[in-house]
């Protein structure tokens, strides 16, 4: 039975702060592969909207292949489908960007991997939304071998490349916090 965890986080322009650039976010990189590999734990990412950036940052840090084993680039429906087992008539019917997607990206990294944890990320970048569906809005999903599950979901108030920078931070926070969590244990 796995241990679901789930947060929303209420995003306010005055209350985020978006990364400078990729380079901001390669010192959060390093110390979730330091947190990683001090846990004995290797991962994986399954990425839509952030098109390979969380793997991307992972593999900007040196001996980042002790614990970091690879993205999966899944932006269309047809990829998440093929490559991570995602169900086709959910895409169909809910749309790739929903809470249930990430979860079934994540458990799909984890095992075409065959990783200890598996962090997904599925959004609306931007331009462009609707009113349920707005720009900003991202689904995370973090999944591991030994049954944890842990759901975010935010509404980032920036532009295309800083909703992409915001979703990469949010993806590596949970791994490093998952990590740590297990090296205390």
């Amino acid at each position: 039975m796995a241990l679901r965890e789930e947060r929303s986080r209420e995003v306010m322009s005055k209350k985020v702060t978006v990364p400078e650039n990729e380079s901001a976010l390669t010192e959060l990189a390093k110390e979730t592969g330091l947190a990683l590999k001090r846990a004995g734990l290797v991962a994986a990412v399954a990425e839509s909207c952030t098109g390979g950036l969380v793997g991307h940052l992972m593999t900007e840090v040196p001996g980042s292949s002790d614990w970091f084993l690879g993205s999966a680039g899944v932006y269309s429906y047809a990829a998440k489908e093929k490559v991570l087992g995602v169900d086709g008539a959910l895409l169909v019917r809910e749309g790739a960007v929903n809470g249930a997607v990430a979860a079934q990206m994540a458990r799909g990294a984890l095992e075409a991997y065959d990783a200890d944890v598996a962090v997904s990320i599925t959004g609306i970048a931007g331009p462009g939304g609707t009113a349920e569906k707005p720009m900003g809005l991202v689904y995370l999903h973090l999944a591991a071998r030994e049954g944890v599950e842990r759901a975010e979901s935010a509404v980032w108030p920036a532009d295309r490349r800083g909703n992409k920078l915001l979703s990469a931070e949010c993806a590596l926070e949970m791994l490093r916090s998952y990590a740590e969590g297990r090296a205390g244990a």
